[in-house]
């Protein structure tokens, strides 16, 4: 085989659909969030404004942060020397999972190197271990999770998303002895909806189920404490498994799971892909407890943040742009095509200073093609309508019919 041939055809394929991917190269700007340098490939920097960040409260350049990392790196150096069984687990690893655990009022926690890890071994760890294992998954979960269900070799049931008559339905059709998981999000991050917490467990305990949730993109933004949906509808009890990430609100990087001391600890003994991973830098486990404490301690950016999103989404709707009506912070802007897509993209960038990456399939399915707007506490409004008239002005340059729609 040509081998340099097939990766040609395979990229090629990818540009004619819409699909290939480019990344712009952003310095991120401490002390000036949502505020980036993106670096052209002839060498010049042109300062941009992010709409896009999954670093939603701004906390990957808070001073608490960025002090707790520093006193780290001083203390204990770059990387934590090997994986948690051979001379990696570190004091602040240790502090950060009581900080996790504490946060979801779980009993214990464990952390990851990601959160597509920490889906991957705990849904790969538990369907496996249990005996004849049923796993029942929404629809819509995200890659991560589908992934640790295909390793677990547990049989997967997949219900309509967001539907608990439609589990209730899977599940009435097994026999009622065998071992079941249900695993699905709470913030599903591409259509921004939230899922019916309340009504799956009722039918996951009707079941005798385990309840498997991932609060990637809510912890840090909902609660009292930032614990997320779970905790603000006041269900985080009936959860057996809450999943979240270190890399989104909190602003650093890793993942991790809560619940039993007992579950935990099976999945710490079993997992390979934690077992065989080095772990988390020292560091970094230091400035994510430092940005839990800091979150759970102020509730006023997540009040600011969630102003801003209702803000922005006001003057889409205002503006006649087809945002979803999500009930979350994610605003996703509908395109419908690809090219159009990357189109508008760049265009908002080289000609307004605007970063919003576009989101094409297979993260979403063909013709559903959008840009994902994340508003932050620290957009301003003067940003948010600097973006609003550049969509129209772009779109309707491109004959995007969702701009010649806009007032």
């Amino acid at each position: 085989m040509d081998y340099d041939a097939r990766f040609e055809n395979l990229l090629a394929e990818m540009k004619r659909d819409g699909r290939y991917r480019t990344f712009a190269e952003l310095q991120r700007l401490a002390g000036a969030f949502p505020t980036a340098l993106r670096h052209g490939p002839d060498g010049e920097a042109q300062r941009v404004t992010v709409w896009c960040s999954n670093d939603y409260l701004g906390m990957g350049q808070h001073p608490d942060v960025l002090a707790a990392m520093h006193e780290a790196i001083d203390a204990s150096g770059a990387g934590s020397g090997g994986t948690r069984n051979i001379s990696g687990t570190n004091r602040e690893h240790v502090a950060l999972e009581a900080e996790l655990a504490d946060l979801h009022s779980k009993q214990a926690a464990l952390i990851f190197t990601s959160g597509w890890i920490s889906n991957l071994a705990a849904l790969g760890t538990l369907g496996r271990v249990l005996p004849d294992c049923a796993i029942f998954s929404d629809a819509l979960n995200h890659n991560s999770m589908i992934e640790g269900i295909r390793r677990s070799g547990a049989e997967r049931f997949i219900f309509r998303h967001n539907d608990a008559a439609h589990l209730d339905e899977l599940m009435s059709s097994i026999d009622p002895d065998r071992p079941k998981i249900v695993a699905f999000e709470s913030v599903y991050s591409m259509d921004g909806d939230i899922a019916p917490i309340g009504a799956i467990c009722d039918v996951a305990e009707k079941h005798n189920a385990i309840t498997y949730l991932d609060e990637v993109h809510a912890v840090g933004l909902y609660g009292p404490r930032g614990g997320g949906i779970a905790e603000r509808d006041g269900l985080a009890h009936r959860l057996t498994v809450i999943e979240g990430t270190l890399a989104k609100s909190f602003g650093v990087m890793g993942g991790y799971i809560t619940g039993s001391t007992q579950l935990i600890d099976v999945v710490r003994s079993l997992a390979d892909s934690f077992i065989f991973t080095t772990s988390l830098a020292p560091h970094l486990a230091a400035g994510a407890r430092a940005a839990i404490q800091h979150v759970k301690a102020h509730p006023q950016l997540r009040a600011r943040q969630a102003a801003n999103v209702a803000q922005l989404k006001a003057m889409l709707i205002a503006a006649g742009l087809p945002v979803l009506d999500t009930p979350s912070h994610i605003l996703p802007v509908i395109i419908g095509d690809a090219h159009l897509c990357r189109q508008i993209s760049e265009r908002l960038l080289s000609e307004h200073a605007i970063y919003v990456q576009p989101i094409n399939y297979p993260t979403v399915a063909r013709g559903q093609e959008r840009l994902r707007l994340t508003p932050t506490p620290y957009h301003t409004e003067a940003d948010m309508r600097t973006l609003v008239d550049a969509l129209v002005a772009v779109g309707r340059d491109l004959g995007w019919s969702g701009a010649r729609q806009a007032a």
